[in-house]
């Protein structure tokens, strides 16, 4: 049941955030980061 929850989430992460691949990852604001370090807790817990 767990990883079904964090499949759920991957795939609304994927419609409702932003894709931030592109940007340099020096440049990134705070708010920029935690986007990503959440989408990729997420994403490591739904392969788990």
């Amino acid at each position: 049941m767990k990883k079904s929850i964090f499949k759920f989430l991957v795939r609304l992460n994927n419609f409702i955030l932003p894709s931030l691949y592109q940007k340099d990852p020096l440049k990134l604001s705070n708010l920029e980061k935690g986007i990503i370090a959440y989408r990729y807790w997420a994403l490591t817990n739904s392969l788990n």
